[in-house]
């Protein structure tokens, strides 16, 4: 399910007693969608969700900076154990593309920086793990967030949502993994 190369022994290198912090990130260059979940067992729980804002009017380097100084911050303060980002997987602009690239791999670099195991799941592997369905609508998988992690009200903004999303993603590839391996 996950696409990182190492990814048995990223995860099975992981304490699967514990509690653990997942940042789950929605790459963009405007918006940076992020979410914080703690895992113990199987059930996620909610810590903090956001957004990283660039202004449009700055170049992308200044914008690439911004989104590495702010994810920063968010790790300083949350001190997540693991990092899920989602992948790139269909573009219809490809300047675009080539600029959340470029994001996606400043923030890989940040968490890398802080020794943080990064895995990559693309958007049909979100979809697939939180509605059972690979080609879902954003509702459905917004809906989803909502229940799973027993909230009120769908989280906002969009990107936000998504990056709770790639998180309970990457927690449920541990349930699996954790089951897998331990046979629990």
């Amino acid at each position: 399910m996950n696409k990182a190369v190492n990814f048995k022994s990223n995860l099975s290198n992981c304490p699967m007693n514990k509690e653990i912090r997942i940042l789950g990130l929605d790459p963009g260059t405007a918006t940076t969608g992020w979410g914080i979940i703690n895992e113990n067992k199987k059930q996620p729980r909610l810590v903090a969700f956001g957004c990283i804002e660039t202004d449009k009017n700055k170049d992308n380097t200044a914008r690439i900076k911004e989104i590495a100084r702010d994810l920063r911050e968010i790790i300083s303060t949350h001190q997540p154990d693991e990092v899920a980002i989602e992948d790139l997987f269909f573009f219809k602009n490809l300047k675009t593309a080539i600029k959340v690239a470029q994001a996606r791999g400043a923030m890989i670099l940040t968490c890398a920086d802080r020794s943080m195991p990064v895995f990559e799941y693309t958007p049909l592997q979100v979809k697939q793990a939180l509605t059972g369905y690979g080609r879902a609508e954003k509702k459905q998988v917004q809906i989803m967030v909502k229940n799973i992690l027993k909230l009120r009200n769908i989280p906002r903004p969009d990107d936000a949502a998504d990056a709770l999303a790639v998180a309970i993603c990457h927690q449920q590839s541990r349930v699996i993994t954790r089951k897998t391996l331990t046979g629990k």
